[in-house]
């Protein structure tokens, strides 16, 4: 599958809309059982702030939003494009007795259908490398929280040690693929042979000092960047300027 640069929001669609019955284990095995731990890390950037509302953007089957609402006591809204992911999430939150605190809802990150300063804290996961500007995207996200309130989120990463980059370049290019092929048919085994080449491609245009310079740039200060699992997932956090 070959991203159509003119529409992400559609390829992201078409990748994701097969998935959301298998997406949890399915970002387990892309991250090699580090995923848990990224969403973890991350949401523990928001949880001091003891916020009374979050937004999380592309909350797929709505994981981390159970785990925002579990953990902050926050009514968590929860926003995606796909619509097969909102129906997956919306049967997890009720499966967790969660239907009070955490609603879903439909929409675009680059053009979000809420106020300015709407939001005490917000989230974003995967987002950046499925739209045509992220830095547009960034001033969007910014716009919706309030000042002061925290923003974090986590990506794939490529390692910066070429050691760890060449053994990362072997698992995306060829054991990712034949293993979503084995343990989810075809669907996995594009999404598989999709992943590496796109996150390289995205860190090629965006490198992470330019990330951090778009976080700035957008409104958001005390930006934070932590490489983890040998540099194949990147948190990142920061709060918005005013507070």
């Amino acid at each position: 599958m070959t991203q159509d640069r003119h529409d992400p929001n559609r390829f992201a669609r078409r990748l994701f809309s097969p998935l959301p019955d298998r997406y949890e284990r399915l970002a387990e095995l892309l991250s090699l059982g580090q995923n848990s731990r990224w969403r973890r890390a991350m949401v523990d950037h928001i949880v001091p702030a003891a916020p009374a509302s979050v937004l999380d953007v592309a909350c797929g089957p709505a994981g981390v939003a159970l785990q925002l609402a579990d953990r902050t006591g926050a009514g968590v809204v929860g926003l995606d494009l796909t619509f097969e992911m909102l129906e997956q999430g919306t049967r997890a939150v009720a499966a967790q007795g969660r239907a009070d605190r955490v609603r879903l809802v439909n929409g675009r990150a680059e053009q979000l259908p809420f106020a300015d300063a709407a939001f005490d804290a917000l989230t974003f996961t995967y987002l950046l490398r499925y739209v045509d500007d992220p830095e547009a995207t960034l001033r969007e996200v910014a716009r919706v929280v309030a000042p002061g309130g925290p923003v974090a989120s986590m990506e794939f990463l490529v390692p910066p040690s070429r050691f760890w980059r060449c053994w990362w370049w072997g698992f995306t290019r060829l054991l990712l693929p034949v293993g979503g092929w084995v343990t989810g048919g075809r669907q996995w085994w594009t999404v598989g042979r999709f992943l590496g080449p796109n996150i390289s491609s995205h860190y090629r245009r965006y490198p992470v000092e330019w990330t951090v310079g778009a976080w700035e740039r957008a409104g958001l200060v005390d930006v934070g960047v932590r490489r983890m699992s040998l540099g194949g997932g990147l948190v990142m956090w920061g709060r918005r300027a005013g507070g």
